[in-house]
C-alpha cells in the first residue's frame, strides 16, 4: 500500500544526513511502478531520477532485432537515472520494472542541483556508479562462461536482495528476455531448480525456498557483485545516516580504483 511508502525505504535516501534531505524530500513525488512498466526508454530524454523503495528495476540493452538483455538490476540500494547526473538527457538502455512496487522521483534540476554541491549525494554516487560498473562487468561475463542455471540462480539472488520478501511475479518469456536466451533455456534450468527443492514456480510465481542452496548452485558472479556492493555500499548493511563526507570509508578494490581517485 502506498499509505506504508517513505522515502527513507530507499537505502540511498536513508542515509543522507537531515541537512540534504531537508533540501531533497519536499520535491519527492511518490509513484507506483506496475510490472513491465517502462520508466526509459532508450534515447528519449529523462526528466526525473527514481529511488525504488519496494519495486525492481532492469537496464536492458535493446539491439537492432529488437532483442533485450538485462545487464544491471536496481532496487532499494540506488537509483535510476544516473546519465541525468552525468551531464546526458538521455540512455541507450531501456528501464523496465520486473518487481512492480513503488519509488520516488526528484526532477532532474533538482537532484542535479544537489549533486553540484559536491558534498554528500556527489561522494555517494561516485560509489554506486562503481558498484553499477561491478555489477554490469560481471553480468558480461556471467552470460558469456556460465550456464543458463548458473545464470538465473544469479538473477533470482540479486532480486531477492532488493526485496523484503521471497516471492516474484514473473513468466518465463519475461526471464528469457531479460536473461538474453532462449525460453526452452530458462524453462529447463526452473524446472531443475524446483526439482531440487529451491524455488517453487506455478503460474508466474517464483519463490526461493532455499537461499543457501540457490546460493551453492550460482557461479561466483552472485558473490562477486554481492561482496563488491557491500564494500563500495557501506550503508546498505546499517543503514546509517552520514554526517559528513569524511565519515564515508574508502574501499580496497585491488585492481579497481573508486571513481575520482588516482
Amino acid at each position: 500500500m502506498s499509505s506504508k511508502q517513505n522515502p527513507q525505504q530507499n537505502h540511498l535516501l536513508a542515509a543522507l544526513s537531515p541537512e540534504v534531505q531537508s533540501r531533497l524530500f519536499p520535491y519527492l513525488e511518490l509513484v507506483q511502478l506496475p510490472l513491465r512498466a517502462l520508466l526509459y526508454e532508450s534515447q528519449h530524454p529523462m526528466r526525473h531520477v527514481y529511488f525504488p523503495t519496494d519495486s525492481i528495476v532492469s537496464l536492458q540493452y535493446v539491439l537492432e532485432s529488437g532483442a533485450t538483455t538485462a545487464i544491471l538490476v536496481v532496487g532499494n540500494e540506488g537509483l535510476l537515472g544516473m546519465s541525468l547526473l552525468m551531464g546526458k538527457e538521455s540512455t541507450p538502455n531501456r528501464s523496465l520494472v520486473q518487481s512492480a512496487g513503488y519509488a520516488y522521483r526528484l526532477p532532474k534540476r533538482r537532484v542535479n542541483a544537489e549533486f553540484n554541491r559536491h558534498g554528500q549525494l556527489l561522494m555517494l554516487m561516485l560509489r554506486y556508479t562503481q558498484a553499477v560498473i561491478t555489477q554490469i562487468s560481471q553480468t558480461a561475463v556471467c552470460n558469456r562462461h556460465h550456464s543458463i542455471e548458473q545464470q538465473l540462480c544469479r538473477w533470482l539472488l540479486l532480486s531477492m536482495d532488493r526485496l523484503s520478501h521471497n516471492h516474484l511475479t514473473m513468466t518465463q518469456e519475461f526471464i528469457s528476455n531479460m536473461l538474453g536466451v532462449r525460453r526452452e533455456g530458462v524453462t529447463q534450468a526452473a524446472l531443475e531448480l524446483q526439482r531440487l527443492g529451491v524455488i517453487s514456480y506455478k503460474r508466474g510465481l517464483i519463490k526461493v525456498l532455499d537461499r543457501p542452496k540457490l546460493e551453492s548452485l550460482s557461479c561466483e558472479c552472485y558473490s562477486v557483485v554481492k561482496k563488491e556492493t557491500d564494500l563500495l555500499l557501506h550503508y546498505l548493511p546499517q543503514r546509517q545516516v552520514i554526517t559528513n563526507t569524511d565519515s564515508i570509508p574508502t574501499a580496497t578494490l585491488g585492481t579497481m580504483p573508486v571513481p575520482g581517485e588516482k
